[in-house]
């Protein structure tokens, strides 16, 4: 069962219609899907291995076709090479980060 979504921290910036919130990543998993929040940050496993930068590319464009926004709209802030990331979607509400909790995508 997913936590519910008022434990991810998410900022909403309405000037620039942008929304900025943590991801916890986990490669090589067996499919790509999100999976709950843990500690603040939304949980996501990727098939993509933590190599050369494939699971990065594999996160934004995860997001992307998710939210329906084109794979630029989608940025990695910081950590880039933890698992711990700070991402920035362009074009996109708090309502449709938490909704895709409630989704179970």
């Amino acid at each position: 069962m997913l936590n519910p979504p008022s434990h991810l921290e998410i900022a909403q910036n309405l000037a620039t219609s942008t929304v900025t919130f943590t991801v916890r990543v986990q490669p090589r998993a067996s499919r790509d899907q999100i999976s709950g929040v843990v500690e603040g940050a939304l949980k996501i496993r990727l098939r993509a291995p933590a190599l050369e930068n494939r699971a990065n590319e594999a996160l934004c464009e995860f997001l992307a076709n998710l939210l329906k926004r084109p794979k630029s709209a989608v940025r990695i802030l910081s950590g880039g090479r933890s698992r711990t990331k700070r991402v920035i979607i362009d074009g996109v509400s708090r309502q449709q980060i938490e909704s895709l909790l409630l989704s179970d995508a």
